[in-house]
């Protein structure tokens, strides 16, 4: 859950390294740290500290004469093993036993590295952190012969874990080499240079090809003077092949980066949150664009070409992710049996390969992303391919892991997300699930008239979306009256219980006020203990099969003294009588399996004002990182 970029190739690296690193940051951030080869045999020169990556740039500017160099790599951290210290910061080095410096970043976690640690201090090497990467990196020095892509590879034949890096010697100041497993590792191939990261949005001011390194795989880069006792010392040859672990030759396919350097930049908005949420009604545009057919009925999704009749035929799908991906999940579950009529659940990824699920000819497990790397949702997804299950993938990243290793998906096309608190790309999520859901209905029960008719609304969602962001400053104004309560209920039932999860989640990632999600009707049931005078408890209230008995519940609270806020439909005189003038959010009316695109756009600006009114950091919440790729 950290960022790592490397560079080799004819430009200085520090200028590259760090440009990089804040790129990443929104991945980890509590310390940062680079490492530069000079030239030949002149050591690594090493710089590291504790915080955000602009403490790390001012070390740097300090002395910039040090960092000078074409060969280097640099990470950003979140803690695993080992407090935020900047003896745990990476890079970390090794000396080899010829005397060289071996410099490495790593993401993942290496789960036997208490046994090499005894091992390697048995062979002399001395330890300066309580981190799993400073013991692969001392293997790797220790193992090294003069070939740092064998040393690597004997290294990681040794390695029990996960992993991501890029690692560097002294002796090779022209050899990058790189390798991955269960963690992701891109490598973008520039103009007389080569650049590693774990995420696009870190080479995507460089270049747009890429190759993504699968894994037990290791790339070996070089980029150098063809003369290098010339002065100037050019022309440059670059040159790069991939292997196993075992050395053999794999070829790689070259790919072209689906992300432009302006989606990633803020555009005049204050945080990237709320321009992602603010870019809502023209992501879900571009999600639906091409993919559904009002005339006809008919949903097109062609990454399920081919698999038609085996979807038709299925006879459970289980929907898979964690957090906000889960919150989808449970949407998607309900879409799956109201609108398609096929049996579903949705299951936490982290608990689902540990519970002995029992997987059954016809079962679908869909896992839901928006990296494409979680790595719990990977292995429950490893673990229903291997009982049988058809494997499809909700991804907003092209290229990444889950969407190489379903059998098919459905990209989310929503652009990409750099604010840590997932918006747009959940509701990317739930518009996927439902395409997914009608995809499959039509197929089964759905006539083309009800079809059509879900179609038509659906169309419309983009358009009621730019209408509800428009509200951001009633909301703020709203929360400003309530903000510093630390205690909070989100309740909602049918569709909009998820929702009220995925609001409670928001409130809690980015103000840090403890709040709870749950069906409205489970609240009489313990939780109703904890209302007192003036609790704010937001109602996810829309007009529908079960607007009657959400009003009951309102009433129930109320009673109580608690402070109601509401999401409620367009036209709702009724509700306005249970609360505070401002208090109430409206939404426009559509059929209950779509309400959830809307409801939850005004909780997410709820939070997202909580949060800036509260002087937190809105895009790097605190000990939350963007993509977790580690159990």
């Amino acid at each position: 859950m950290c960022g790592i970029v490397a560079y080799v190739g004819s430009k200085p690296v520090a200028p590259v390294l760090i440009e990089g690193l804040k790129r990443l940051e929104y991945r980890g951030y509590d310390s940062a740290g680079v490492a530069v080869a000079p030239g030949p045999d002149q050591g690594v020169v090493v710089g590291r500290s504790v915080g955000r990556v602009s403490v790390l740039e001012s070390l740097v500017d300090k002395d910039p004469d040090r960092y000078e160099g074409c060969l280097g790599i640099a990470h950003t951290r979140w803690a695993t093993h080992g407090a935020v210290t900047e003896h745990n910061a990476h890079p970390h080095t090794g000396r080899t036993r010829c005397g060289h410096t071996v410099a490495l970043v790593h993401n993942g976690i290496i789960e036997n590295y208490a046994t090499l640690r005894k091992y390697l201090e048995s062979k002399g090497h001395d330890f300066y952190s309580e981190t799993d990467t400073e013991v692969l990196c001392k293997l790797i020095a220790e193992l090294y012969d003069g070939d740092l892509e064998a040393a690597a590879q004997k290294a990681l034949q040794e390695v029990t874990g996960a992993y991501a890096l890029a690692v560097i010697c002294d002796r090779e100041p022209h050899t990058l080499v790189a390798a991955r497993k269960g963690s992701p590792l891109i490598i973008g191939i520039a103009d007389n240079a080569y650049v590693v990261a774990s995420d696009q949005s870190a080479i995507v001011a460089h270049t747009t090809q890429v190759i993504h390194l699968n894994d037990y795989q290791v790339a070996r880069l070089c980029a150098g003077p063809l003369d290098k006792h010339k002065d100037p010392p050019a022309p440059w040859a670059v040159d790069f092949r991939t292997t196993t672990l075992e050395n053999e030759i794999v070829s790689q396919e070259i790919t072209e980066l689906e992300m432009d350097l302006q989606q990633i930049e803020l555009a005049g908005y204050e945080h990237y949150m709320l321009k992602e949420i603010m870019e809502q009604p023209e992501a879900i545009r571009t999600c639906l664009r091409g993919r559904i057919d009002q005339r006809e009925g008919r949903v097109v999704l062609g990454g399920l070409n081919g698999l038609a009749r085996d979807l038709v035929r299925a006879k459970r799908f289980i929907m898979t992710g964690q957090g906000t991906a889960y919150h989808a999940g449970i949407i998607g579950e309900y879409l799956m049996e109201d609108v398609a009529k096929v049996p579903a659940r949705a299951a936490y990824a982290s608990e689902f390969r540990y519970r002995n699920p029992i997987i059954e000819d016809g079962s679908v497990i869909v896992a839901i992303s928006q990296s494409g790397e979680t790595a719990d949702t990977l292995a429950a997804l490893h673990e229903a391919k291997e009982r049988g299950a058809l494997a499809l993938g909700a991804v907003n990243v092209v290229g990444s892991t889950i969407s190489r290793e379903t059998d098919a998906g459905v990209y989310l096309r929503v652009g990409p997300e750099i604010g840590v608190a997932s918006t747009k790309a959940f509701l990317g999520q739930v518009a996927v699930l439902t395409l997914m859901a009608l995809y499959v209905g039509k197929r089964k029960y759905l006539s083309t008239t009800d079809a059509a008719s879900y179609l038509a609304e659906f169309a419309r969602v983009p358009d009621h979306i730019a209408k509800i962001v428009e509200h951001s400053d009633q909301i703020r104004d709203c929360v400003k009256q309530v903000v510093d309560r630390n205690n909070w209920l989100f309740l909602g039932r049918g569709y909009n219980y998820p929702v009220a999860l995925e609001g409670a989640l928001k409130l809690k990632e980015l103000s840090y006020i403890h709040a709870e999600g749950m069906p409205a009707a489970e609240m009489k049931h313990g939780p109703i203990a904890l209302i007192d005078e003036g609790m704010p408890v937001v109602f996810v209230a829309t007009q529908g099969s079960q607007y009657d008995k959400v009003i009951s519940n309102i009433e129930e609270v109320k009673a109580r003294g608690g402070r109601i806020l509401a999401v409620a439909t367009e036209g709702d005189s009724h509700i306005t009588r249970y609360c505070e003038d401002g208090f109430v959010f409206f939404v426009p009316h559509v059929p209950e399996p779509l309400q959830p695109l809307l409801t939850v756009v005004p909780l997410q600006l709820l939070a997202y004002h909580a949060a800036v009114i509260r002087g937190h950091d809105v895009d790097k919440p605190r000990n939350l990182a963007k993509s977790v790729t580690v159990e």
